[in-house]
This record gives structure tokens, C-alpha cells and sequence, in this order.
């Protein structure tokens, strides 16, 4: 069973509205935002990655899940694999240091000790008067991005081959939209996060709205190669659906249209691009 067949034996437990039919970035209960997300060595970071950078990353991964509902951070619950004194003591100097980055109260959590690839788990909590889903968009709405894609994914390119360079801190500590998130979230009419790859994700959001998608690559701001970056993940900016008249209130490029029906599809020079056959990470 893979990922998104996981999900959906789920969904017929998750019935609380709260759940969002566990189709959107986070649970949504009142004016609460909740978010969880786990990081596994050998997927999510690399085996001999700080101990801090993996503490930067686990934090602010589940941040920017925070970000793509307008969410304010007000706490999070941390579960913990320990490892080796040394390693503990910098996954605590990390730690401390994203927390305070971020002034996120750390509240509780669990610890264990296990054979094995480690995983980590955080859970964090928001506050927002409004939480757009992903299933928002219409027919007619622009596709926006914030930021710059592709960097962690040259990141991760250039560690697995022992060399280094500005992209492995995007890749090891990125930066969660908060403040963008806030702004976007009472104008915007869906938004989520890139974190699996720009294209998996714009495709998400459109099934998950009922549309199609079409992105044009040459408008898509990227780091390296353009269809490269946009089915690398890691990126964590956001993504969103709104008019394509609406005035912006933070820096953010147009690079697709939804439309009527379902699919996904690319342009680059003005012609049809075949979709590759990976569109992004997908857990199998």
C-alpha cells in the first residue's frame, strides 16, 4: 500500500470536520491550526547531516504547513528517537536555536530509543482566523509561487556528491513563509506548501479543487535546470490560487491558470511539454 492509497483507507475514520477530509496541509478545529510532520533518515535528511540542521529542518517543515494556512505558531510537541550524548546535546543546540527563530514555545512530546534509521516527529499548533484549503481554487484563477525553486534540491545533489555551496542551506535549513502565509491568507482562495515538488503539488491542488492546472516552466522562477528543480521538494515556499487581478501583498510570480476539468499540464516556449514521470517524492 503506498502513500495516497494509505490516505485514502484513512479517510474513513478521519470524519471530523476538523480533518479537512485529509485532503488539506493541516487539521483545522475552531480558530486552531494543527500540523504534523515526521522527517526519517536516509529520506528526509542525510545520515551524517548536523544533528542541528536536523533539528532547523524538522521544525520548520511543520512551520510551513503552519504558513500555507495564514497560521500564527503557538506551540509544538516534539517526538524524539534519541541517539548517541553527542548527537542529543546538537539536536538540542538546533533545536533551541529554530525555536527561539521562531518564538515557538516547545509544550511536550515523547521520546524513544529504536534500532535503525531514526525518525523524528513534530507536531505544531497555530492560530488563524482564516485557514484557506487546498480545495479552493476556481476556474479562471492564476497559480502563484513565492520565492525561488529548486535550491534544496541542488542542495541535496551536492552533498550526495561530497561537495558543497549556498544551496545546502536551503536544503538543510529552510525557511518557512510565515509572514507571507498571514498576508496571502484573507485574499487568496487556496494554498499549500512545496514540499514534495512544484508540479506534484500544483496537481494536488487542482484535484483537490476539481480543476486542471496548466503551468507554464519558462515563467516558473528556478534554481538550475527548470524541470529539475520542479520535481525536486524540499522547496517550502507556497503555492497558491487566487484572482489574476489581485494585487499582491508579498512578492510571488504567476506561473499557470486553472481551468475547468482535471489534469495536469506543461508548457515551455509556447508548446505542449510531455509531464515527466516523476512529477515529485511520493512515498511507495
Amino acid at each position: 500500500m503506498n502513500e495516497p492509497a494509505f490516505i485514502n483507507a484513512l479517510k474513513s475514520l478521519a470524519r471530523d470536520p476538523a480533518a479537512r477530509g485529509l485532503v488539506d496541509d493541516a487539521a483545522v478545529l475552531g480558530d486552531l491550526v494543527l500540523t504534523h510532520d515526521m522527517i526519517v533518515e536516509g529520506v528526509h535528511f542525510l545520515p551524517d547531516d548536523p544533528a542541528g540542521d536536523v533539528a532547523w529542518k524538522l521544525v520548520a517543515v511543520n512551520l510551513s504547513d503552519l504558513a500555507a494556512k495564514g497560521a500564527e505558531p503557538v506551540g509544538c510537541l516534539l517526538g524524539y528517537t534519541l541517539g548517541p550524548d553527542d548527537w542529543n546535546a546538537a539536536f538540542i543546540a538546533g533545536l533551541r536555536d529554530v525555536l527561539e527563530a521562531y518564538s515557538l514555545p516547545l509544550l511536550g512530546g515523547d521520546t524513544v530509543r529504536a534500532n535503525g534509521p531514526r525518525s523524528f516527529g513534530l507536531t505544531a499548533i497555530g492560530r488563524a482566523s482564516l485557514a484557506p484549503s487546498r480545495t479552493g481554487a476556481r476556474a479562471g484563477d492564476a497559480l502563484y509561487v513565492t520565492g525561488t525553486i529548486g535550491r534544496a534540491g541542488i542542495g541535496l545533489k551536492l552533498l550526495q556528491a561530497g561537495k558543497t555551496g549556498p544551496e545546502v542551506g536551503a536544503y538543510r535549513r529552510p525557511r518557512p513563509r510565515l509572514a507571507e502565509g498571514r498576508a496571502l491568507a484573507p485574499l487568496v482562495h487556496a494554498m499549500m506548501d512545496v514540499s514534495d515538488g512544484l508540479l506534484i503539488d500544483a496537481k494536488r491542488m487542482a484535484e483537490a479543487s476539481g480543476l486542471a492546472v496548466a503551468i507554464d516552466l519558462d515563467t516558473v522562477p528556478v534554481s538550475g535546470d527548470p524541470l529539475a528543480a520542479a520535481t525536486a521538494g524540499d522547496d517550502y515556499e507556497l503555492l497558491f490560487a487566487a484572482p489574476p487581478d489581485l494585487a499582491l501583498p508579498v512578492p510571488a510570480v504567476r506561473i499557470g491558470t486553472f481551468s475547468e476539468g482535471e489534469g495536469l499540464t506543461l508548457t515551455v516556449h509556447g508548446a505542449p511539454l510531455a509531464l515527466p514521470e516523476r512529477l515529485g517524492w511520493l512515498h511507495t
